[in-house]
């Protein structure tokens, strides 16, 4: 039994390598025939590269990172000598979104802390980093819109739904207060994520290029620079304006905002962690800025009837 699972192992090891070959050669071909048994989540255990890493890096110019078993990027395969036709920038292109329709993860993290988009940023590689600035968008935006929908109780399915509209109405009808504020277990889940009770007392970790929850799962990270910059720039493309962000994180785009000299600008910021580390890099003592420390819930209503038009960030 054990040799049998040894062998098993060993087969799924040696297909993933082919997996990351296959797309760090961008070859399409050999790569939509692996992904029919091999999940395109698989990651090297030495590099941590999953096949989107394998994808972004055979696309580096300079072709000096080794991968798996030290084939570097583009290099032959079983003593291919050949150079492989289609390794170029619309290969990689389609490598990168045919790894994304199987399922793909865009933000695995390589031994390095890269995120494939992290790792297309720092190559210089623009068109591979907006695929997957847009593909964290999209799962995002996904994830969002899931939050939106009440789960279902198998328990609840197989009563007659009639009987709990009398119910339902009543209450809307006592209290005068939407159902999302009535104690049940699917209100959390309705909340968006930032003021979710389990986030606002999780112990976030500051790193260099990224904060962590307590789940290690990303809540900002440093490739978002460029987005936010451009967004900001498109926000307040002339000084002197009333500014509002809600979520600081990582302060990125609430420095893009300070370099417009804005004549107010707000922050509305609920995580204690997040609020310490305002205070230790000097936000609370910046020009014109006044931090609101609480849900933006509690806070937007009467900074809105007290303040002019503006603009207004919510992320």
């Amino acid at each position: 039994m054990e040799s049998d699972l040894q062998e098993t192992d060993s087969s799924v090891s040696a297909n993933a390598r082919l997996l990351l070959l296959a797309a760090s050669r961008h070859d399409l071909k050999s790569l939509q025939e692996l992904l029919r048994t091999i999940p395109a989540s698989v990651q090297d255990p030495e590099t941590g590269f999953t096949p989107l890493h394998a994808a972004i890096a055979g696309a580096d110019p300079s072709k000096k990172a080794s991968l798996v078993d030290g084939v570097p990027n583009g290099g032959p395969i079983n003593g291919d000598t050949q150079e492989k036709e289609g390794n170029g920038d619309d290969a990689a292109i389609e490598t990168v979104k045919q790894l994304l329709l199987n399922g793909a993860i865009w933000n695995d993290l390589n031994k390095d802390d890269e995120t494939p988009g992290c790792l297309a940023l720092r190559l210089g590689l623009k068109d591979l980093y907006n695929i997957m600035v847009d593909a964290g968008v999209r799962a995002e935006v996904l994830l969002n819109r899931l939050d939106e929908y009440e789960q279902l109780n198998d328990q609840e399915s197989d009563d007659d739904p009639d009987e709990d509209i009398p119910d339902t109405t009543q209450r809307v009808q006592d209290n005068n207060e939407s159902i999302t504020n009535q104690p049940s277990s699917s209100s959390s889940s309705q909340d968006p994520l930032p003021n979710q009770p389990t986030y606002l007392s999780s112990t976030l970790s500051f790193q260099a290029n990224r904060i962590l929850d307590s789940s290690t799962n990303s809540v900002m990270m440093s490739w978002e620079t460029n987005l936010m910059s451009r967004t900001a720039s498109l926000l307040a493309p002339c000084p002197g304006l009333r500014i509002l962000n809600i979520g600081h994180g990582m302060g990125i785009i609430d420095t893009h905002f300070q370099s417009t000299s804005p004549s107010t600008h707000h922050i509305i910021e609920a995580h204690p962690s997040v609020l310490a580390q305002m205070r230790e890099k000097g936000w609370y003592e910046k020009p014109n800025v006044v931090i609101h420390e609480g849900k933006w819930q509690d806070i937007l209503p009467s900074l809105i009837e007290n303040e002019e038009d503006g603009t207004m960030l919510f992320d």
